[in-house]
């Protein structure tokens, strides 16, 4: 297919923008009585919202889906030509039906809305023209009209699934806040990828992979140094005969010390350590550790449970678990 050499690219950018904020702007005013009933009705439905489409909406449809079922809500996908054929059969009687379409008059929601209402469920419709067959057939509608696609023919699908992917954002967030669902629910559902890990991944767990560095604070230079290098943490902890914290050692606090040409035999532990390392509890969130190590612009923590100290956790761990 040959360029359009009329065509400014930035510019129309620009425009399919601006007109699908627009778009989703304007669905503000259709924020009403039925889209605040459908959200008490889907909270407190014993079953779940089963959420259905043709073509692009059914596409929109799967990502509201999915965004309901990993925040708390029980949701199913069913295509709308499927359910025609069979997967009508996953529908519960405790079951709510959301069914998206722009025009409401496809061929297969005229087949599918009867059968629905048949078996009894409440049905809900996200539709662009609330004068259609689905509108008028649903117990609530989601109004998403919008005035015009970004598609300069007015065919494309474009402006009007991104209002249904609005209006869907706009349902699972009330959604969120009437079940009260937290950062802690959320990584229940979350376990795996940066994201989880991010919510529920301790700093124990992370130190726990390593051994613990650690010398006397009387020790001597050459077993501060071995201790740093089996360990290759670049760091070790330094404890008092009690076992107690008394400070740390870093590579780069050997580098210094072994510039000031001190004789080296005299050395031990107490004379080059730091006083204040910096220290994280183990139960911490591993992101708290890192938001730690940005402010002090270092690439370890010493890790604590309560007094005691409990081993490392370094900066190549976070990147290795892809949290950074």
């Amino acid at each position: 297919m040959k360029r359009n050499q009329s065509i400014n690219i930035g510019q129309t950018a620009r425009r399919t923008i601006a007109m699908e904020a627009s778009a989703i702007n304007d669905l503000q005013q259709f924020i009403d009585a039925d889209f605040e009933k459908v959200v008490e009705l889907v909270a407190q439905c014993e079953g779940r919202l089963v959420v259905t489409g043709i073509g692009k909406s059914a596409i929109i449809a799967q990502k509201i889906v999915a965004t309901l079922n990993s925040t708390g809500t029980a949701a199913l996908f069913m295509h709308a030509a499927d359910a025609i054929h069979g997967d009508l059969g996953m529908i519960r009687q405790e079951d709510i039906v959301m069914c998206i379409s722009k025009s409401g008059t496809s061929a297969e929601i005229k087949v599918l809305v009867p059968l629905v209402k048949n078996f009894g469920n409440t049905l809900v419709a996200m539709v662009g023209n609330t004068a259609s067959f689905l509108a008028t057939e649903a117990d609530y509608v989601l109004n998403t009209t919008v005035s015009q696609e970004a598609c300069p023919n007015n065919l494309a699908p474009t402006t009007s699934t991104t209002a249904q992917l609005a209006m869907g954002d706009a349902l699972a967030v009330c959604l969120i806040e009437w079940h009260g669902f937290t950062a802690a629910d959320f990584a229940k559902f979350h376990p795996g990828g940066a994201l989880g890990k991010k919510l529920y991944l301790k700093v124990g767990d992370l130190s726990k992979q390593h051994q613990a560095p650690q010398v006397l604070d009387n020790a001597s230079l050459r077993e501060v140094i071995v201790e740093i290098s089996s360990k290759m943490l670049g760091v070790t902890a330094v404890l008092d005969e009690q076992g107690l914290l008394r400070g740390i050692i870093t590579d780069g606090d050997l580098r210094r010390m072994l510039e000031k040409n001190v004789p080296a035999a005299a050395v031990t532990a107490k004379d080059i350590m730091s006083l204040h390392p910096k220290m994280i509890q183990q139960d911490e969130l591993a992101i708290n550790a890192l938001e730690m190590m940005r402010h002090h612009d270092i690439t370890q923590l010493l890790v604590m449970e309560g007094e005691q100290y409990r081993g490392i956790i370094h900066l190549h761990d976070l990147i290795r678990e892809g949290i950074i």
